[in-house]
């Protein structure tokens, strides 16, 4: 069973940056996408950004982290990151990090991130 890992989370003071990795446990062949979720507490899970395994590479980003989030990804290692900078204390949440298949849908376990005022 192949599983996401993600490192990368901590606490950090507001302005700060922290950067998210995350990668399969194993080799995922048929990747179409990936990306990170976020889910703040008593809020439901949101998107935060994408980003497609075709060469372009084509992104998406929710517009609260616009401008400030970058996400990437290295195609041989099945790896995605996201950098965060200007982090606010709204951005408060555990990350959860995807990959997409034909048909199947991966999650990573989550990881916390916490931004002090």
């Amino acid at each position: 069973q192949v599983q996401l890992v993600e490192s990368g989370g901590g606490l950090v003071q507001a302005g700060g940056s922290l950067r998210l990795s995350c990668a399969p446990t194993r080799n995922i062949f048929g990747i179409i996408a990936m990306g990170w979720y976020r889910q703040a507490p008593g809020k439901q899970r949101e998107l935060v950004a994408t980003i497609t395994s075709g060469s372009g590479g084509d992104t998406n980003y929710a517009d609260s982290v616009k401008a400030r989030f970058t996400i990437s990804r290295d195609n041989a290692k099945n790896t995605v990151y996201l950098l965060m900078n200007s982090l606010k204390p709204e951005d408060t949440a555990v990350y959860y990090c995807n990959i997409d298949v034909p048909f199947r849908r991966y999650w990573g376990q989550g990881t916390q991130v916490t931004v002090s005022s």
